[in-house]
């Protein structure tokens, strides 16, 4: 196993300003999940105006994609906040097209750490921001001295935990899951790298990856739920 290398590997040099920055695997991955993605909108916004009161088929599928995002994010956040699910279901399908990118042989965007602090630092600023928003700025100061004025710098802390608690948990996972199947392409000898690893694939690719994407987003509408005061 001499060689094996899981390295978020240096693609293409870019020169901005003097300073040299590096696209990586991660950041291709990103590109071809955001286009399939922004394509598979056009297509269904093509399709929308051809939607009839009957469904059937392709209207479906859309509709009961539909109905399970808005059914999830009401049962998580609550009917008030219903408006968060375009918003909370894109950044499902998103994730999920990441985890499950590793089936193609590419490296998953979400096996980057860059990737996964980026999208657990939106939780965070959405959190901060509805905290001041619906509470105002006294009440949200205040919140960190609950329930004794002591205990700010834990307050703080956990605050701060949440992001980096987001981003670690849905990384390590898909790294794991990225590092562990390599390992096993390398320790197997020709043929069996064809049926072994695909039984393989289905756990760490499919089912882990599916669980992930639903664990990030429900721990996010949470956090951002608790934050929206009534």
């Amino acid at each position: 196993m001499e060689g094996l290398d899981f390295s978020n590997k240096y693609v293409l040099p870019v020169h901005i300003g003097g300073e040299e920055f590096y696209i990586t695997q991660s950041i291709i991955s990103t590109w071809i999940v955001m286009l399939v993605l922004i394509i598979l909108a056009l297509v269904v916004r093509f399709y929308i105006s051809r939607f009839k009161a009957i469904p059937k088929g392709f209207q479906n599928v859309i509709e009961l994609i539909v109905e399970v995002v808005n059914s999830f994010t009401i049962s998580t956040m609550g009917e008030r906040n219903k408006r968060f699910a375009s918003f909370y279901g894109s950044v499902f399908l998103f994730i999920l097209f990441s985890n499950l990118w590793g089936l193609l042989g590419m490296r998953p965007p979400t096996s980057d750490l860059s990737t996964t602090f980026a999208m657990a630092l939106m939780t965070f600023l959405m959190v901060q921001y509805y905290g001041i928003k619906t509470g105002g700025i006294k009440n949200y100061l205040k919140g960190f001295l609950d329930p004794l004025p002591f205990l700010l710098p834990l307050n703080v802390i956990g605050e701060l935990a949440n992001p980096v608690s987001l981003s670690f948990r849905l990384f390590g996972n898909i790294v794991g899951g990225v590092i562990i199947m390599g390992l096993i392409y390398a320790a197997l000898p020709g043929l069996l790298q064809i049926g072994i690893p695909a039984v393989l694939h289905v756990y760490f690719d499919v089912f882990s990856g599916v669980l992930q994407a639903f664990i990030f987003v429900m721990l996010s509408m949470i956090f951002v739920s608790g934050a929206i005061q009534e």
